[in-house]
C-alpha cells in the first residue's frame, strides 16, 4: 500500500488531504460531466439515434465540460494559451471512451444488460482511471 501512495505522490497526512480535496472537485466535475453525458445520450436514444453514435455525441459534450472545469477547478492550470492539455484531456477520455464503449457493446449485444444501464456499470471503470490519468498526464 505505501508502494501505491509513493506513486500517487502522498508522503503524510497533508499530501493526502491535498489529494483527497483534488480526487473529491474532480468528483464533483465528473458527476456533473456524467449527468450531461447521460443527459445527452438518452435524449439522443429516446428520439431513436442508434446507441453507438449517441454515445459518441455525448462524449464529445461531456468531455468539452470537463476539460473546461478540470482545467480551471480541479487542476488549477492558469491558461497559458497551450492547447496541449486540452488535447491530453480528449487523449484521456478517448482511451477510456473506446474501453467504455467496447464494454458497453459486450454488456448490451453479448451479455444482455439493458442499453440504459450499460453506461451506469462503465462509470465504475472509467472514472478513476479518467482521474488517475487527467491527473498525472493532460495536466502534469
Amino acid at each position: 500500500m505505501g508502494m501505491l501512495l509513493n506513486k500517487l505522490g502522498i508522503s503524510d497526512k497533508a499530501s493526502f488531504l491535498l489529494f483527497l480535496k483534488q480526487f473529491i472537485k474532480f468528483g464533483i466535475v465528473g458527476v456533473s460531466s456524467t449527468l450531461i453525458n447521460l443527459g445527452t445520450y438518452y435524449a439522443l436514444i429516446y428520439i431513436g439515434v442508434h446507441y453507438i453514435l449517441a454515445n459518441f455525441i455525448a462524449f464529445v459534450v461531456s468531455v468539452c465540460n470537463a476539460y473546461f472545469w478540470n482545467s480551471r477547478y480541479v487542476f488549477s492550470k492558469k491558461r497559458d494559451g497551450s492547447v496541449k492539455p486540452f488535447f491530453k484531456t480528449f487523449i484521456v477520455y478517448s482511451g477510456t471512451f473506446l474501453l467504455g464503449t467496447g464494454l458497453m457493446y459486450c454488456m448490451v449485444d453479448l451479455i444482455g444488460i439493458s442499453k440504459w444501464l450499460a453506461p451506469l456499470i462503465n462509470l465504475c471503470f472509467t472514472v478513476p482511471l479518467n482521474f488517475l490519468l487527467n491527473k498525472f498526464w493532460a495536466f502534469k
